[in-house]
């Protein structure tokens, strides 16, 4: 991680003052490095020959850098959409810069991930990861145009959250498994590995929005949002039609109307729909950890198994 912190800051260099600022800035306030440590344990899971203590290539670093680099362009971005002035407690970029500049910032960092891969040939990776950030934006598209009727059915939620959240770490551990010159059917496994932790980290996620634990969110940002998580789903599933009335209203209303968002948090405790959430999230991980296991036993398959249990027992 140390090696990858070093390269990844001179990844973004840049003669521009302003620009080699922001870049700072950003490197700075890097969250719990998740996608790098995926990507590197899982390329360890995956060669040939795990147990060997021997460096992981330049690719693998490569791969890392540029899921980091795309990512953190769709992160400037989305921040611009969603007028946020905070991201992980810092201010964000648009915050600090004004939204030209953050947009310029993101189209920036997304041009420096698409040379990184292509001045190296590695057109496995960048096919791996581009194909994750166009599923990205779809799912953040479908969920838009979801929230304004509010009538998202499970499967539609799981659509969204395979593409939106799924599908990045889906591409870590693909981007981990290609590096070190797995097979197809090799990096396809790792793929769906990370698609599974992907949905089981979303639904932890939904769930700090009732208040599971504190996590910097507010308790009940998503309902605020109109965003229709998992919880809320299966609870209005099994309402009564005059009671998923009144819901969808506080839901929709909701604006500083704080004792509406409260409403609709207990009218979920009340359902069911935390335990259903919660069961629905150890399913995924245990079919994660079955797939995990069809790669030989290794110091690293272990270190994943450990990532998978904190990724669901994070209090944050």
């Amino acid at each position: 991680m140390e090696e990858f912190e070093h390269k990844f800051r001179q990844s973004m260099r840049t003669k521009v003052l302003l620009l080699d600022k922001i870049m700072g800035y950003i490197v700075k306030r890097k969250g719990k490095q998740i996608r790098p440590m995926f990507v590197f344990l899982t390329a360890r899971a995956a060669r040939p020959e795990p147990n060997t203590g021997d460096p992981l290539p330049d690719s693998s670093f490569r791969g890392a850098a540029l899921i980091e680099l795309l990512h953190t362009a769709t992160l400037v971005h989305d921040d611009v959409v969603d007028e946020s002035n905070y991201r992980r407690g810092f201010f964000s970029i648009n915050a600090l810069w004004k939204n030209k500049i953050a947009v310029l910032v993101g189209d920036y960092l997304l041009s420096r991930g698409l040379l990184l891969a292509l001045q190296n040939d590695d057109y496995d990776l960048l096919k791996i990861v581009s194909n994750a950030v166009r599923e990205l934006s779809e799912g953040e598209l479908l969920q838009i145009e979801k929230a304004r009727k509010l009538d998202i059915t499970e499967d539609v939620y799981f659509d969204i959250i395979r593409q939106k959240t799924a599908s990045l770490i889906a591409s870590c551990t693909a981007v981990g498994a290609a590096s070190v010159g797995a097979d197809k059917e090799t990096i396809e496994r790792a793929r769906l590995f990370g698609e599974k932790v992907g949905i089981a980290f979303q639904i932890k996620d939904d769930l700090f929005d009732y208040g599971t634990a504190e996590i910097g969110k507010p308790v009940g940002i998503d309902i605020k949002e109109k965003k229709m998580t998992l919880p809320l789903i299966y609870a209005l599933q099994h309402a009564s039609w005059l009671e998923k009335r009144k819901v969808i209203f506080n839901v929709k209303n909701n604006e500083g109307h704080r004792d509406r968002v409260q409403q609709v948090i207990e009218f979920v405790k009340k359902s069911g729909g935390l335990d259903y959430a919660i069961n629905t999230m150890k399913r995924y991980r245990d079919d994660a950890l079955a797939i995990l296991h069809t790669f030989p036993e290794s110091p690293s398959r272990t270190s994943l198994e450990e990532l998978i249990n904190y990724t669901i027992e994070r209090e944050k």
